[in-house]
């Protein structure tokens, strides 16, 4: 792997439980760097959300501790609470269960108020986030009558607004149609070039293999694996374990027997790339 930059957030020996006996995380640690593109795979109930909600201050750990640029986050103390969770931001699943404004203008603006920021320092802001998700011309809309790719880029927008270096999202493309889902890896693309740390729980290997520059396993509420993208699908036992499956792009590669090159190609547009070049 690359030589990596700064840790922004590190999760340490992180345990949480909803209920006595069943841990929903079993002595989890990671870190996360300035700039990353980072999937979170696994299956349903392997820990992916909880993980995030501890990352982001909504749920206190049973044990283990949470640091932001090498301090320790107390859970205890809501000022380190709320310090947290405006530099780690959250997008939720489903975006009705994030929205609650009348506009879109006042759904983006509630964050940066709620921080004790002033008017014109929101609004600011605010304005600020529109124009980067593009929603300037949807501003005074009602959100509930905006689509499902619409309402996801309102979502961002919101946390967007609060200044955060790091964005958690939690299976962004689950309720959106293939041009929404197209539009929000666009967008993940564009924030990634923007030098945000991004970190996304998603179902999706193929978009997990092309997009991220590292992966993260979840299996029975602990990490099963942390390596980069092509290492994690070759590993045989971490596929089989996590319940995944191995990306089309990297299993057609195989097939074929492309040339490595420092790694098989992980876009489309690669692969065709190494296929007429296999065949010159």
């Amino acid at each position: 792997m690359a030589a990596l930059s700064e840790v922004l957030l590190e999760a340490r020996d992180l345990c949480y439980s909803y209920e006595p006996g069943r841990p929903a995380l079993d002595h989890v640690t990671a870190a996360f760097h300035a700039g990353e593109r980072v999937a979170v795979l696994g299956g349903n109930g392997a820990g992916k959300s909880t993980f995030f909600l501890c990352c982001n201050g909504v749920l206190h750990p049973d044990s283990g501790h949470i640091a932001y640029r090498g301090a320790p986050v107390d859970p205890h103390k809501k000022r380190e609470r709320m310090a947290l969770r405006r530099r780690v931001g959250i997008v939720f699943q489903e975006p009705d269960n994030q929205i609650i404004a009348s506009t879109v203008r006042g759904e983006v603006s509630f964050g940066p108020l709620n921080l004790g920021q002033s008017r014109q320092e929101a609004a600011r802001h605010t304005d600020e986030a529109l124009a980067l998700m593009g929603l300037e011309d949807f501003a005074e809309r009602a959100p509930q009558y905006l689509s499902g790719g619409e309402k996801k880029r309102v979502t961002i927008a919101d946390v967007l607004a609060m200044e955060p270096e790091i964005l958690l999202f939690d299976e962004p493309a689950a309720s959106l149609d293939p041009a929404g889902a197209l539009q929000l890896e666009d967008t993940l693309l564009e924030l990634s070039r923007r030098g945000m740390t991004l970190v996304v729980s998603t179902h999706d290997v193929d978009f997990a293999y092309r997009w991220a520059q590292r992966c993260l396993v979840f299996c029975g509420g602990g990490i099963l694996a942390d390596d980069t993208p092509e290492a994690i699908f070759s590993r045989e036992e971490v596929i089989e374990k996590a319940s995944l499956r191995q990306p089309l792009l990297y299993r057609a590669a195989r097939a074929l027997d492309l040339p490595r090159q420092g790694g098989w190609p992980r876009s489309i547009e690669a692969f065709e790339a190494a296929v007429k070049g296999g065949n010159a």
